[in-house]
Order: structure tokens, then C-alpha cells, then sequence
């Protein structure tokens, strides 16, 4: 029994170390972490469209077929200088970076605040139809818990309030 509890009160000063390593890491570590993975190849635009999602639920986006609900979410209705407007609102939220920016097309990265996790985050401006289309995608696991959707739902209403107000 002493035995046991010895064993268990090692592991668990073990997994502490290891957490306080991790943390102690992120912390004093200026840009990428070990969870940054590293920037995908496949990104960008072409013939007018973005890279597919993974079959991983952790992507969405507005060029998934409508009946995949869990990697499709709606395009953001925008019109006049859509990625003006996207490029204001991508960069009032915290930890982003902009990686390309041109007519038509941003590119930005958003970090997780504790771990530094990099989500990929597209979109493209499609003036024919008055929206912009959208890819938010995990870099490195297989879940990311709805993030990579919230992100787009929580920029889609940071658009709307600035176009009423």
C-alpha cells in the first residue's frame, strides 16, 4: 500500500513537472511555440477557390458542400471593399497575424492563447455574389472543440454591426 501511494505521488509530481515545463515554455517563448506546427503549403486561391477541408472535424468552410454540416458554414454577405472590411475585423481580435493581404484575399493566423495552437484562416471575396468565402482551419490535432466555427460566427457578427453601425 505505502507502495502504491509512493508510485502515485511520483507520477502525479511527474505530470506537474511536465505541465510546468509546457507552461514555463509558452510563456518566455516570443512567436512560435511547439504547438505552432508549421504554415500548410496548400493555402491560397485557385480558379476562384480555396482549399478543401480535411475529412477532420476541425474546418469549416463556406465552399463545403452545404450538406456537410459539420465542416460547412455560410459565406459572410459582404459588399463594396469586403477585405478592407474583413481585414479591420480580423485585426481587432487578439493574437492574429496577417500573413497576405491582396485584392480579393486575406490570409491571417489566430493563436490560442495558452498553448499557442495556430489556426489557418482564409477568405476570399467573391463580388458577384456579394460575400466573402471562408476557411478556418486547425494546423495541428484533429478536434478543435467548435473553435475554428465560433471564430467565423464571432467575425460575421463584428461585420454586421459595423455595416448597421
Amino acid at each position: 500500500m505505502v507502495a502504491l501511494k509512493r508510485l502515485l505521488l511520483a507520477a502525479a509530481l511527474l505530470v506537474a513537472g511536465a505541465l510546468a515545463g509546457v507552461a514555463l515554455h509558452t510563456a518566455l517563448t516570443q512567436g512560435d511555440t511547439m504547438f505552432a506546427g508549421k504554415r500548410p503549403t496548400n493555402l491560397g486561391y485557385a480558379s476562384g477557390s480555396l482549399a478543401p477541408c480535411k475529412t477532420s472535424p476541425n474546418c469549416v468552410s463556406s465552399l463545403a458542400d452545404p450538406k456537410d454540416e459539420e465542416h460547412y458554414v455560410a459565406p459572410i454577405a459582404l459588399k463594396g471593399d469586403a477585405i478592407a472590411a474583413v481585414r479591420k475585423a480580423v485585426e481587432s481580435m487578439p493574437r492574429t497575424t496577417l500573413v497576405q493581404v491582396e485584392r480579393g484575399y486575406l490570409y491571417a493566423e489566430f493563436r490560442s492563447k495558452l498553448m499557442g495552437f495556430v489556426d489557418d484562416v482564409e477568405f476570399l471575396a467573391d463580388p458577384a455574389k456579394g460575400v466573402v468565402h471562408v476557411r478556418s482551419a486547425s494546423r495541428l490535432g484533429r478536434r478543435d472543440f467548435g473553435v475554428n466555427r465560433e471564430r467565423i460566427e464571432q467575425l460575421r457578427s463584428i461585420l454586421e454591426k459595423r455595416i448597421r453601425g
